[in-house]
């Protein structure tokens, strides 16, 4: 999602709990004066979360130049670390939102950071202000995801309604994160175990062996880049399903941080 040209929300917040979902995932729940900004958001779409220095006791948020049409720099000490989530709830009662998080391990900074997060600590979100279509109606639906889809796949599966049918194919590490999903929809899952999803992934593989939900139908991948463009050559070349039937998006390309693939990713999506 980009965050310029548009109204945004910008929330210094705190750490207020944190909860372990399974052992590689990790909910924080976040509160500050801030939170009832968020009222008027969609669960699931994306939000950047950004990661302050250490020893920095504020969230500096980067500010864009309109002539230049570019971020304006900031200096190091102040910079934060900027990656991409998922708005995965709100609570106005007890005024707090959440986020989840994959642990595994220090190797990525939002990682470390969440693994480490204790009540109080920083994070600053910056998110699309109002309502937006998350996925489009049908009575079908394909949901294909790794670890770090599960979350807009999880919100999907929230908002279904009971006369919807889908098929969940989900590939996370193990059987011990296999999330008690909910929803009212007729849903079947298939998941998948990997504990080196950045050695490569049967994401792609398991997809094409599946008898595809019949039309009207729609699709939303959530993967690593190399699977996000295999499956979506595969249903829009090879099964004729139409840009309207499929929204396909990588939030990570092993070998590679999201800050560094975030142009390959770009420029693969804008060619679909």
């Amino acid at each position: 999602m980009s965050i310029q040209n548009m109204k945004t929300i910008q929330a210094e917040l705190k750490v207020k709990r944190k909860e372990y979902l399974s052992p590689h995932y990790i909910r924080v729940f976040l509160t500050g004066e801030k939170v009832p900004l968020f009222e008027n958001t969609t669960i699931g779409v994306n939000n950047k979360i950004l990661i302050p220095p250490k020893g920095s006791n504020r969230i500096h948020f980067p500010e864009f130049d309109d002539k230049k049409m570019q971020w304006k720099p900031q200096p190091e000490d102040i910079r934060p670390i900027v990656r991409t989530y998922t708005h995965r709830g709100i609570d106005l009662k007890n005024n707090e939102i959440w986020i989840d998080f994959i642990a595994h391990g220090e190797e990525g900074p939002a990682s470390a950071w969440a693994i480490h997060a204790q009540p109080g600590d920083l994070l600053g979100v910056l998110m699309r202000d109002g309502k937006t279509e998350l996925y489009p109606k049908a009575e079908n639906y394909l949901l294909i995801g790794d670890a770090t889809g599960l979350p807009v796949l999880a919100a999907i599966l929230e908002d279904l309604p009971k006369t919807a049918k889908a098929t969940c194919i989900i590939e996370i590490q193990g059987p011990e994160d296999e999330l008690p999903l909910k929803t009212n929809a007729n849903a079947h899952f298939i998941w998948l175990h990997n504990k080196h999803p950045q050695k490569g992934s049967r994401l792609a593989d398991v997809v094409k062996e599946q008898n595809l939900p019949p039309v009207p139908h729609f699709g939303y991948v959530a993967a690593e880049f190399s699977s996000v463009k295999e499956i979506r050559n595969y249903l829009r070349k090879e099964k004729g399903w139409q840009r309207e039937d499929l929204y396909a998006y990588s939030y990570w390309k092993a070998g590679m941080t999201e800050d560094k693939s975030i142009t390959a990713r770009h420029q693969e999506k804008e060619e679909y």
